[in-house]
């Protein structure tokens, strides 16, 4: 197995340099920098972009009103947020990525199970990203479409390389574009409108405020497999308060404003805004300048939020490997190719569904709650009830220590868990057989979540873990 030592001098350099050299690694306390208000910047930021106005559209688009669609979108960011904010939390307390941590519940081997789904999560959210990226950049610089999308995803490849520190500086940088721009775009979009009309689309439906929550909540539990990756580096003393809001706050108020201008781009558009989206929303610029200045806010919000997708991958595909090779670090090289490998394989897959993207996109990211509840819940379960917040941190890099090659019993939950929802599932890509109960409508989510967290703890009996009593650092790391 690779050592966690390194030497005073390194330590210091990794705290200075720009590019990000730890990986799945645990970090020293020497390393550890930032204010929780960096994470509010990163997710507000990375949240002001087209992808997000779209998924609000669609609780529009697929029928819904306006008023009723908003609020419903508000009550699943809430909920979602809550959820995603408490999994911030291990980030500074264990100085770890968010699935390394997974390997205390499902075993060092066991973890790979859900961490190929998170694979696959973070390959189609950058597809998706690319797609609209692209289209963003060719009219930006007058290419092709295709040019567009290779461009926009050379430039994700070089950001996510660099790392953690040039990813929040993205950030900050993304949170004062991404708001100058909306700011215009909500001002444009309500002058030429009648605001009246906008608020009398008022018509209370259980099935489409349903789908609102549904698609604002998945959107939030889509980040919880990564979302400590961005706060590991916090110091370990941080306020967990000031953490969880500052994610909370960010996260929410970011996703709601996209949101809430899909909603109301949506209801004015009407049809023609569905598979013209990039194009109908660069148009309330109203002049050529506007346009570009509106371009440009699109690519720059698209880099930020694929950026987290594509270094979510590469910590996940790491952490895949790094379990069979009984490895703890990863060489700058390897670091490159697993990047360039994501990135890649999401620009084919941009490249080749193009014309399909909204649908396929909406389908995807509903059915993904069924596989990321059940690991949200065993995690957070354990982590702060069960452990109680203890973690043998040395052990999850060793399958012949505590936690083990398979944890039998976590991941049997998991799968449990994953069946529960299966009969509550309402999507084009899986109909379950008793979602007439709820008028046909999806809330696997919310029976997922509570019933897989209630039997990991009932049964926790039948978990032959044995647990430490306080949490164990690497010899280094205090």
């Amino acid at each position: 197995m690779s050592s966690f030592s390194s030497s005073e001098e390194q330590s210091k350099k990794n705290g200075t340099r720009l590019s990000e050299t730890r990986s799945i690694d645990y970090i020293p306390d020497n390393e550890r920098h930032g204010h929780p208000f960096s994470q509010f910047t990163l997710w507000f930021g990375g949240n002001l972009q087209i992808t997000a106005i779209v998924t609000g559209a669609l609780a529009v688009v697929l029928g819904g009103d306006v008023v009723w669609s908003i609020i419903g979108l508000l009550v699943g960011q809430v909920l979602g947020a809550v959820v995603m904010s408490f999994h911030a939390l291990q980030g500074p307390r264990l100085g770890l990525p968010q699935m390394i941590i997974s390997r205390a519940q499902f075993g060092v081997l066991g973890a790979v199970i859900p961490l190929v789904l998170v694979c696959v999560m973070y390959v189609g959210f950058s597809a998706s990203g690319t797609v609209l990226a692209g289209q963003a950049m060719a009219k930006l610089l007058s290419v092709s479409n295709v040019a567009g999308m290779i461009l926009f995803s050379a430039i994700i490849i070089v950001i996510a390389v660099l790392g953690y520190r040039v990813i929040h500086k993205l950030g900050k940088v993304a949170s004062v574009v991404g708001m100058l721009a909306f700011v215009y775009l909500f001002i444009a979009l309500l002058m030429s409108s009648d605001l009246g009309a906008i608020v009398q689309n008022n018509h209370f439906s259980m099935p489409m405020f349903l789908l609102a929550v549904s698609l604002s909540s998945s959107w939030q539990i889509a980040f919880c497999p990564y979302v400590s990756d961005y706060s590991r580096y916090l110091p370990r003393n941080v306020s967990g308060v000031k953490t969880f809001f500052s994610v909370f706050s960010g996260t929410v108020l970011g996703t709601q404003a996209s949101m809430t201008l899909g909603v109301i781009t949506a209801a004015i558009a009407g049809s023609a805004f569905k598979g013209h989206e990039v194009s109908y929303i660069v148009g309330l610029g109203k002049s050529e300048a506007m346009a570009m200045v509106i371009y440009f806010a699109i690519c720059f919000g698209k880099i930020t939020f694929t950026t987290l997708n594509a270094y979510g991958s590469f910590m996940s595909l790491t952490t895949i490997v790094s379990g069979f090779r009984n490895q703890t670090t990863l060489s700058q090289r390897s670091r490159v190719i697993f990047v360039v490998l994501m990135v890649a394989i999401s620009c084919v897959i941009a490249l080749l569904s193009e014309p399909a993207f909204l649908k396929h996109f909406t389908h995807f990211l509903l059915f993904l709650l069924a596989f990321f509840v059940p690991w949200s819940a065993i995690s957070l379960t354990d982590y702060f009830i069960i452990s109680r917040k203890t973690v043998d941190i040395p052990a999850l890099f060793d399958p012949r220590q505590r936690y083990g090659y398979w944890n039998m019993f976590g991941i049997s939950v998991y799968a449990v868990g994953v069946l529960i929802q299966l009969p509550f599932i309402e999507n084009p890509l899986y109909h379950g057989s008793l979602t007439w109960i709820f008028a046909d409508n999806d809330v696997s989510w919310i029976i997922g979540w509570f019933c897989t967290a209630a039997l990991y703890y009932a049964f926790r009996r039948f978990d032959r873990r044995v647990l430490p009593e306080q949490t164990i650092y690497p010899a280094t790391g205090r």
